[in-house]
């Protein structure tokens, strides 16, 4: 099970590294997640701001907590990850419900609305989260390389999982 909290570890790590530095790249990139998370009308006009903050803030306390290697940290990280990720796709899946277009400032600047995929990769992050809490729970030896191997693996996916949009794109026919 170790072997799953390294992973699910880089995987979030990367993927929340790359989400959040999209949001503060800029004053402009700031300001298109502010309006995106103000479009998408789930919480009030006036806590739109501190929506915005809180977002962020706890992907910057993913990315850190995630980084520390040692068990609580992780677990604080999955814990952090998990009620994020959950809160989003709820918040998504209310966006697709109303059919209000939105669209995806996840990761940057993109077309892609927000939609039923959307959800899924929330969904489908919230389980890796919960799987990475359960191993970071389990005592056990872990062999170096085999850790690193798997940390890799995670990074890679966590890449992809940013890709979520061009992937989807690829497997889905217009």
């Amino acid at each position: 099970m170790q072997y799953v909290d390294v992973a699910s570890r880089l995987l979030l790590l990367t993927m929340f590294t790359l989400a959040l530095a999209s949001k503060i790249s800029s004053r402009r990139a700031w300001g298109e997640f502010v309006e995106s998370t103000r479009a998408m009308a789930v919480v009030g006009e006036a806590q739109v701001p501190a929506a915005a903050v809180a977002a962020a803030a706890a992907e910057g306390a993913v990315i850190v907590l995630a980084a520390v290697p040692l068990r609580w940290a992780g677990s604080a990280a999955f814990i952090i990850a998990a009620g994020l990720l959950g809160c989003l796709a709820v918040a998504v899946a209310m966006v697709v419900r109303r059919g209000k277009s939105v669209t995806c400032r996840c990761f940057g600047a993109s077309q892609t609305p927000l939609g039923v995929s959307h959800v899924v990769r929330n969904v489908l992050l919230v389980v890796i989260a919960l799987l990475g809490l359960a191993g970071s729970l389990v005592n056990g030896s872990v062999d170096p390389l085999l850790a690193m191997i798997v940390g890799v693996f995670g990074a890679v996916l966590g890449l992809l999982v940013s890709r979520w949009d061009d992937l989807v794109s690829l497997l889905v026919a217009p």
